[in-house]
């Protein structure tokens, strides 16, 4: 036992964590990393020196929770029954979790997290709100992401044409400071701006104003959660000893097996906490995955039998105390007996989860010392990004989507699988309970028959989550993309094109970029039914029925032979 919040069971590989703790201890990692000393990582302190206030951005959040809570209470007293956060990425993946995880306390408003582009997403929350009523959370730390901005232009000519709306006063904004998000939220006469500290990126802004400003507006205790997370900042000090570290202790672990080949870091997580992957997924992935090297999140994969996993897992168990935990437990020690490398975090109750935000900040970024990369840029991002703008000025000129040529199927991408691979779901259709059965119907006959760990993620949230890692990471990814029909048909307000081209769009530009980079993907229409055709695919993969037949002759002579041999 480590620090009483982290528990390793490692075997063997105990060594070279050990090894790399004291190569940390004379090399000062943790000394250095609380003083912002950009060599720990490279040379050059671009996008490091500037990426480091998460470090101290929840005990400075504390002096604003009392405006936060004067906001949430303003907004209560005016009415407000909807919530509904318009982002991408580091900007709405923290807030989701914080949604699934805490929900609306009593007379709070319902909050709606909307990352998607799919018309039938958009379309399922427009039906699902009253516009008069709603507010609207613009969060984008640049300021001009096509996503959000095409989804405020769709819900400002919503509101405008509601019978008693308050106009930009239905609209906030969380920004960087001096971005063009900034500049329209004061042309338009938002009804505030939060303003938030420039020096941390997306992907570590869940305890700044991004992660608060919904936790007050979902009623969650913010001076609770705030505590929470300076009480593990603390116990990840300077000061304490590295043994009692857990932030330096589950970056060891991670970073030294990641190193020898352990890079899938399965996520396993009490039923109360289980989005938690959804944060983690894009910190890790974001983070690591460069240089050809990288940390493989996998979260919310089926649980199978310790046999099916290979030797490049190492799993974490998020227990929450109090929970449902029982089958999970039994899971974990099946695990642990069977040799697999196993590291359990202790959660008291569900306020924990902000120290967890930052414990897994930490450990991320001594993961990356180890893993000798940068942990805090974002290099294969912008591609995508590109190909999109590209793809629909091309649209634009033509009135056509280009054609996408794809003449292999699943199973000759599952030809490619092997000892070290994963296989990436991207699937572009709109999420329900459904939708998520199916996905995990799919991923557990992989598992089952080709050991093969996969990942699922709904686009376009996953070009702002694990895509870094998809492009600029180890080469041993395989990818299939699920494409739903791009209905209904949802015009993006003041665009030459739809949400429906915008999405497809989207999705062809991540497919020319994985292209680009030589890895396996395969694309899938899933037609009109798209739930039955996942299921198909999942049929595809089922491994085959055994019978038992009576041994032939030339069979029964192979038996003897070997035996007279022994």
């Amino acid at each position: 036992m480590l620090d009483n919040r982290l528990k390793a069971y490692l075997g063997p590989l105990q060594t070279d964590v050990t090894a790399a703790l004291d190569e940390m201890a004379a090399a000062r990692v943790v000394s250095r990393l609380w003083a912002r000393d950009h060599r720990l990582w490279k040379p050059d302190p671009t996008e490091i020196t500037n990426r480091l206030g998460w470090l101290t951005v929840a005990e400075q959040m504390r002096d604003h929770v009392g405006s936060l809570k004067a906001f949430a209470r303003s907004v209560l007293e005016e009415g407000y029954t909807h919530v509904v956060l318009l982002g991408m990425g580091g900007s709405s993946l923290g807030p989701e979790v914080l949604r699934c995880t805490f929900g609306s306390a009593r007379g709070f408003p319902r909050l709606f997290v909307l990352d998607s582009t799919v018309p039938s997403v958009v379309s399922e929350v427009t039906k699902a709100i009253r516009p008069a009523t709603t507010l609207f959370i613009l969060a984008s730390k640049s300021g001009g992401t096509i996503e959000v901005m095409s989804l405020f232009a769709h819900f400002r000519a919503l509101v405008e044409k509601a019978r008693g709306n308050q106009g930009g006063k239905q609209f906030i904004a969380i920004t960087d400071p001096d971005t063009g998000l900034a500049a329209l939220a004061r042309e338009r006469g938002f009804r505030t701006i939060f303003t938030n500290q420039p020096d941390i990126g997306g992907r570590y802004s869940v305890l700044s104003h991004f992660g608060l400003v919904p936790a007050a507006l979902l009623g969650v205790d913010l001076d609770t959660l705030t505590a929470r997370a300076v009480e593990m900042a603390n116990t990840c000090g300077p000061d304490r000893p590295l043994q009692a570290n857990p932030g330096a202790q589950l970056g060891a672990i991670m970073g030294m097996l990641g190193r020898s080949g352990r890079d899938k870091v399965t996520l396993i997580a009490s039923p109360k906490v289980k989005t938690f992957g959804l944060w983690a997924e894009q910190l890790l992935a974001e983070s690591t995955g460069k240089e050809g090297k990288g940390l493989i999140p996998i979260a919310e994969e089926p649980l199978a039998s310790p046999a099916a996993y290979g030797q490049d897992r190492l799993f974490v168990y998020l227990r929450l105390n109090g929970d449902a935990n029982n089958g999970t437990d039994r899971h974990v020690k099946a695990l642990e007996r069977a040799g697999h490398p196993v590291v359990q975090l202790t959660l008291r109750d569900r306020y924990d989860l902000a120290g967890q935000f930052f414990l897994w900040e930490f450990a991320t970024a001594v993961a990356g010392r180890l893993l000798g990369i940068h942990p805090f840029d974002q290099p294969n991002v912008q591609e995508s990004k590109e190909n999109t703008k590209r793809i629909l000025d091309e649209v634009r000129l033509t009135g056509r989507m280009p054609s996408v040529p794809m003449e292999r199927t699943l199973a000759d991408l599952l030809k490619q699988a092997g000892p070290g691979n994963y296989l990436a779901i991207l699937a572009y259709l709109r999420p329900t309970a459904q939708a998520d059965a199916a996905l995990k119907a799919l991923r557990r006959r992989l598992l089952l028959k080709y050991r093969l760990p996969t990942t699922s993620g709904y686009g376009p949230r996953y070009l702002h989550s694990t895509g870094q890692l998809h492009k600029g990471g180890p080469a041993t990814g395989l990818f299939l993309e699920l494409v739903e029909d791009m209905t209904p048909k949802l015009d993006v307000p003041g665009a030459p094109y739809t949400f429906g081209v915008l999405a497809e769009a989207q999705s062809v530009g991540d497919l020319q970029s994985l292209q680009s980079h030589r890895r396996p993907v395969v694309r899938v229409r899933l037609g009109r039914n798209p739930l039955e055709k996942i299921k198909a695919l999942a049929r595809t993969t089922s491994p085959a029925k055994t019978t038992r037949r009576r041994p032939s002759q030339t069979t029964k002579k192979a038996a003897a032979k070997r035996a007279s041999k022994r």
